[in-house]
């Protein structure tokens, strides 16, 4: 009898079981994402009801901000290696749940120094969210479409601004009449409650790999495995990494995560400080300048979302290291050009610019690490790439209210985050190159491509 061979699976149908995945989990662990980028950026939300009512400057404004990520950093590593071993639901849900309860304290401080000490609390209940997320993404999603995944899914981080300072703004207008407190602690009381029950939903929901998926077909979730295992085999042929240890000693590694540092510099003082700044150029202090500055502060975020869906499509035909290289680049031209302006239309257009590039840069350069890593290697390499970023979390708003208070205006400090971003862009050319050239893969056998899974 003559062998019967498998019936070929089309184009069209792989990219349906995609899309299925996409659609399933994208928006649950992009719902995490949302509330930590809010979390983090509600100080800036809050800096000068903050300053009347606990006497904070911009500098300890600055400090504040910094200190979430001492916590953060020393426990990124650990907490994705347990990731990897108890699971990405519940670790998730860990998460989401301590950091919800530390920022619902954070509503009740009476001093700086209290604030400092929630703020380091916060740093360690939320460590290993962003570098999980990220490797729990590499259990899905094969390199071809990590380029739309990865689009998609940091589109949540400008849609954190757009979602947060509507909700900041509600809040200090509204929330001491809804809630009995002062406006800032509402702000903090709500989200820390809404992080809580997004932790218990991705509980409920979200699957650990795809064999724990309920609304994966059987043949749809053996034809996910098989692209999988065959690109971490293709990986390992051309000298990918595979240990811990290889992983947080090598040079590639760490020249990664020196260009990320770069990348990430030029998000959070603008993320802390842009409401500032627009208050500072209006040259109004009164309450309602303050939910002005804060909705308007929203604005380049709604931009950078069109900008990351548009590049998306172009970076897909292209190289990791210049999909990352051009918007990068235009993070940095338009804080150059906003250090220029003192017209509140310009200054703002010119941040849209910025904070689109910025954005846009963030999911490509996120291709680059899984070519080079995989196995253990992934989970630990990709923690130490994101934590070191994160020491630009503390340095950078610190640097950037120190500044500020030295000279009175954020000039100076603009410029200081638009260096760091043309050094990020240096590196990238250099090291990101090699690293992709090294790690160079021949595509997936075409059988692979349209293999039959119904």
């Amino acid at each position: 009898m003559a062998e019967v061979t498998a019936p070929t699976k089309t184009d069209d149908d792989m990219r349906r079981v995609w899309r299925k995945v996409g659609v399933r989990i994208i928006p649950l662990i992009g719902l995490a994402y949302v509330m930590s980028y809010i979390d983090r950026a509600n100080l800036g939300y809050v800096a000068r009801s903050l300053n009347k009512s606990l006497g904070i400057t911009a500098g300890q404004l600055g400090l504040a901000s910094g200190l979430f990520f001492i916590g953060y950093i020393l426990v990124e590593i650990p907490s994705n290696m347990l990731l990897r071993r108890f699971g990405a639901r519940k670790w998730i849900t860990r998460i989401l749940v301590s950091w919800g309860l530390v920022t619902m304290g954070t509503a009740a401080v009476q001093s700086v120094a209290q604030l400092y000490v929630m703020r380091v609390l916060l740093g360690f209940a939320e460590a290993g969210l962003a570098a999980g997320i990220l490797l729990y993404m590499t259990f899905w999603f094969p390199r071809r479409q990590r380029a739309w995944a990865m689009s998609i899914f940091f589109i949540m981080i400008p849609l954190s601004g757009i979602v947060g300072s509507p909700l900041a703004a509600a809040m200090l207008s509204w929330g001491e009449q809804l809630t009995g407190y002062a406006g800032w602690r509402s702000l903090f009381f709500t989200e820390g409650l809404v992080t809580i029950l997004s932790g218990t939903l991705i509980y409920g929901l979200l699957p650990d790999r795809p064999a724990d998926a309920k609304w994966l077909t059987p043949q749809e979730k053996d034809a996910i495995q098989r692209r999988l295992t065959l690109e971490t085999a293709q990986q390992n042929a051309h000298g990918a990494l595979t240990g811990m240890r290889q992983a947080l000693s090598s040079g590639r590694v760490w020249m990664l995560s020196l260009a990320f540092f770069a990348i990430v510099f030029g998000l959070y003082p603008i993320a802390f400080f842009l409401p500032t700044m627009i208050s500072a150029l209006t040259g109004n202090a009164s309450t309602t300048s303050d939910v002005s500055s804060v909705l308007l502060a929203g604005i380049p975020s709604a931009i950078a979302i069109v900008a990351m869906l548009a590049w998306a499509r172009v970076a897909a035909r292209r190289s990791v290291v210049f999909s990352t290289a051009v918007p990068l680049a235009f993070g940095a031209v338009g804080l150059l050009l906003a250090t220029f302006t003192h017209d509140d239309v310009l200054f703002i257009g010119a941040f849209c610019v910025s904070v689109s590039g910025v954005f846009t840069a963030m999911p490509q350069f996120w291709r680059l690490p899984p070519l080079c890593l995989t196995g253990a290697a992934a989970a630990s390499g990709i923690a130490l790439i994101n934590s070191v970023s994160n020491v630009s979390g503390f340095i950078g708003p610190y640097m950037t209210g120190a500044i500020a208070d030295a000279t009175g205006d954020f000039t100076y400090a603009l410029l200081a985050i638009a260096l760091m971003l043309a050094a990020g862009l240096v590196i990238l050319l250099t090291a990101g190159r090699k690293a992709e050239q090294s790690t160079a893969q021949d595509p997936l056998p075409q059988s692979h491509d349209t293999e039959k899974i119904g």
